[in-house]
């Protein structure tokens, strides 16, 4: 397969990787074997979101289907930090290709003893700072703010000399401001766009939410526009990599956002459908254009 890219420093095979928690790949081990490390989806492996104590998640129901996509109220289930270094990192450094650790903190302290865990950690390629959880002072997102995300920069920054890559949120009026921001303050990459906030109306109670945590973030081919806008907008202010993802079902749609500005993309609720989804984009990505 062609189409090999640099990306931050690391070597990638094709360019397609995976969204943050849409792809478990210990549990997609346990169903495919050792198959799955011979031809593996994706060129590098994006994480689930780490914090640094265990969450449990949202309340169920958790997934409401909508046209075009879903929303998810999934609410970052993880064992925390320590659980992650001693029961997830062990399979996962074993992957054939790169390992991203996705990390996030409702305030920068947090995201410090993230940082520097994953960083001493030779196992982890990059890091991925998950800026779209509110902060708990303000009620906004950190990554919402271009100020708010320089200071949480500026204090992470220093703590790894591993590629910092930057999840922005799309639930911000200037998400290219917010890029220059994350540019000006040291992220090696960013990262977009995440899920758009969305509410599903539960059926027979007027006014209430369906899911169990109330609201959630929709993803799927229904922001694939919505996601090719933002890149467009932040490939115009920004000279670092950007990583595509959003609605990317097949090649076509992974060049689009390639001719949009992305240096690679991610793919996210396609691999719900499709486990081997990323395996299949990549080849189509490959295919001459017609």
């Amino acid at each position: 397969m062609s189409g090999a890219v640099d990306f931050c420093g690391l070597a990638l095979e094709h360019p397609v990787i995976n969204a943050s928690g849409t792809f478990d790949a210990i549990a997609a081990q346990r169903v495919f074997g050792d198959a799955l490390l011979a031809d593996f989806p994706f060129s590098a492996f994006v994480s689930k979101t780490i914090t640094l104590e265990p969450r449990a998640g949202n309340p169920p129901p958790r997934i409401y289907e909508v046209a075009g996509g879903m929303i998810n109220s999934i609410g970052l289930p993880n064992r925390g930090l320590a659980g992650y270094l001693e029961h997830d990192l062990p399979s996962l450094a074993a992957l054939p290709v790169p390992l991203i650790v996705n990390v996030m903190g409702s305030v920068a302290d947090e995201v410090v003893q993230l940082v520097e865990a994953v960083d001493a950690r030779a196992e982890i390629a990059a890091i991925e700072l998950n800026v779209s959880c509110p902060n708990v002072k303000t009620g906004l997102d950190i990554g919402a703010d271009p100020d708010e995300l320089a200071r949480l920069l500026a204090a992470v920054r220093p703590r790894t000399r591993k590629p910092l890559i930057v999840k922005l949120t799309p639930n911000t009026a200037d998400v290219a401001r917010v890029a220059v921001a994350a540019e000006a303050s040291g992220a090696d990459a960013v990262s977009l766009i995440n899920t758009l906030r969305a509410f599903a109306a539960h059926s027979t109670r007027p006014g209430a939410p369906w899911l169990g945590g109330g609201t959630g973030g929709q993803s799927g081919p229904a922001v694939r526009h919505v996601a090719l806008a933002q890149i467009a907008a932040v490939a115009r202010r920004v000279t670092i990599p950007i990583v595509g993802m959003g609605g990317i079902q097949n090649g076509r749609h992974a060049r689009e956002a390639l001719d949009a500005g992305a240096c690679i993309v991610a793919v996210g609720t396609e691999s719900f459908r499709d486990p081997l989804a990323g395996q299949r984009i990549a080849r189509e990505l490959a295919a001459p254009r017609v």
